[in-house]
């Protein structure tokens, strides 16, 4: 009870006892948390950082870095469109190459999340592994003393014994692949030694817990197996006219005979494994049904090949297709796509060949109406060439509109605008399939147009403000080769079906415990049989009916 009046003390204060008896003060501000520590401080940390909401944290967030990667061109895809971009960004695009917005997945922050990603699921995982195999070993929990207590429970009167009534219970769980406690191990719940236990413990469905720590184990190989991918691994494109040769590594220059090449950091250049493929031949059919849906529609597309090993290997003709890759070891070369490559003629005034080679007109709809360029340096002014190619075009479309009717080359047209002036300014790298115009001048005609010049196939025509000639002399296709090895890919694809069978484990199987309890009762053996889920189960009424029912099939009941 409260006592009222009046008070000069503090009414904040707390007065408690001294130990000589007198009473002493404590205010609220006087009552001091207990340190931690540096090491609780760390243990704390660990504990945030390996929980499983930081884990689905650090997973969104490595989703959402890697959004930079597919917005911005990457300088390990495409060096030429960073540069471009940083030339046309000039204040905007130093801050982002700072921030490594076009190196995204070679940048120090991307690495932090990935790694404290890694390092979170281990913590998360490990741990679970140990709690399982202690439930596993530990075998099922004891009975609880009060079954009708549990979600679901049935009672019945059987016409048995106590001891034969849990003798056949404990055969019918067994029976239905239910792990049992062992009962000469099990002590009854109302905790008296010595006697015989009165109840069944049975479980079953670890394989769902199973299943998710699959998962996410699965989950932290496929990590390791991109890392792996990522360090060691390496991927090159290359565009080959047919019968050109590409050679890899020993053979020539490893980075000019790419067009592209993306190397991993542990990635030694030198050490790329040594093969040639030279493409004879590609072969490429189209729908020709006329007024049909599949018109110009591509039926078939495989290249024959030559290829060699190293350079004293014997030289094999192999077909190389879509789903049927070429393999050196570990790495594997694809065929990804085609084109044509026509090969031109350039002479000078004197008649004297300057440039003559299969130049790569890339397709730029389904009829194969392709761009290109067509560089000439050997001579002064240099000479480059703005190139529109259609395998199937008429005269009047060729000159007014260049646009291919049909992907297979029945009237090939080459329609050239002529451009004179520095190819290279500055010896800055350049694509090969576009020409840099920032350095050069476009001729005009008498009538003040543009200089263009349309070939048909074999055909030769001057080139204006006599400069000499040009010449559409063959027209043969390129095969797009693309060069991969991936040392973490197996690692990676059974991972990724540990994951998935894991996952469809832990959401198909459900763990159930099922508790028997046998007591006699005014000379009646009563039978309960009750049922206990981990998580939601709508189901656990139905397994329960379906025990005690195979219980009763075993044994007399009393009929009421």
């Amino acid at each position: 009870m409260r006592r009222h009046g009046s008070s000069t003390k503090d009414p904040a204060a707390h007065e408690t006892p001294a130990a000589s008896g007198t009473t002493e003060t404590r205010r609220p501000d006087d009552v001091q948390q207990p340190d931690i520590g540096v090491l609780g401080l760390l243990r704390w940390a660990w504990r945030q950082l390996t929980s499983m909401r930081t884990a689905l944290f650090l997973l969104l967030l490595l989703a959402v870095a890697a959004v930079p990667g597919s917005v911005w061109p990457q300088r390990s895809v495409d060096p030429v469109r960073v540069r471009t971009y940083l030339q046309e960004h000039t204040t905007a695009g130093p801050w982002m190459d700072r921030l490594r917005l076009f190196d995204v997945y070679s940048s120090p922050w991307f690495a932090a999340i990935y790694l404290l990603l890694f390092i979170s699921l281990i913590g998360c995982v490990l741990p679970r592994c140990r709690v399982l195999w202690r439930e596993t070993r530990g075998g099922p929990v004891r009975a609880p003393l009060r079954l009708a207590r549990l979600p679901e429970h049935r009672e019945v009167e059987v016409a048995a014994t106590p001891e034969h009534a849990l003798e056949t219970a404990r055969r019918v769980l067994g029976r239905q692949r239910f792990r049992l406690r062992p009962a000469d191990t099990s002590v009854d719940a109302t905790g008296a030694p010595g006697q015989a236990t009165a109840y069944v413990s049975a479980e079953k469905g670890f394989l769902r817990e199973l299943g998710n720590l699959v998962f996410h184990l699965a989950l932290i190989g496929v990590l390791i197996g991109v890392a792996v991918g990522h360090l060691w691994g390496w991927k090159g494109d290359v565009i080959v006219p047919a019968t050109r040769t590409f050679a890899n590594s020993i053979f020539s220059d490893t980075q000019g005979s790419f067009d592209t090449l993306a190397a991993g950091p542990l990635v030694d250049l030198e050490d790329l494994p040594p093969f040639i493929v030279r493409v004879n031949e590609v072969n490429v059919a189209f729908e020709t049904g006329a007024g049909g849906s599949q018109f110009g529609q591509p039926r078939f597309f495989d290249a024959s090949v030559t290829t060699q090993d190293s350079p004293t290997a014997a030289p094999r003709n192999q077909v190389m297709s879509v789903n049927n890759p070429l393999h050196f070891g570990s790495t594997s070369v694809f065929l990804l796509g085609n084109g044509y490559a026509p090969v031109i003629t350039v002479r000078d005034k004197t008649g004297k060949v300057v440039m003559r080679e299969p130049v790569v007109f890339r397709p730029q709809d389904n009829n194969y109406t392709s761009t290109g360029a067509v560089k000439v340096r050997a001579t002064s002014p240099q000479l480059g060439f703005e190139g529109i190619f259609a395998p199937t075009i008429s005269d009047q479309n060729l000159r007014a509109n260049p646009v291919s009717d049909f992907p297979g080359p029945a009237l090939p047209g080459l329609l050239l605008t002529l451009w004179q002036g520095e190819l290279f300014p500055d010896g800055a790298p350049q694509s090969v399939y576009a020409l840099d115009t920032s350095k050069m001048t476009q001729p005009k005609t008498a009538a003040g147009l543009p200089v263009r010049i349309a070939l048909r196939l074999g055909e030769t025509k001057a080139i204006a403000g006599d400069r000499g000639t040009v010449t559409f002399e063959s027209l043969p296709r390129f095969a797009g080769l693309s060069v991969r090895y991936d040392p973490g890919k197996e690692l990676t694809l059974a991972c990724s079906l540990l994951a998935l069978a894991g996952l469809i484990a832990s959401l198909t199987i459900r763990r159930r415990r099922v508790f028997v309890r046998v007591r006699e009762q005014d000379g009646r053996t009563l039978l309960m049989v009750g049922g206990l889920a981990k998580g939601e189960d709508v189901r656990l009424g139905d397994a329960v009916d379906r025990v005690t029912e195979s219980i009763l099939e075993e044994l007399p009941r009393h009929e009421s």
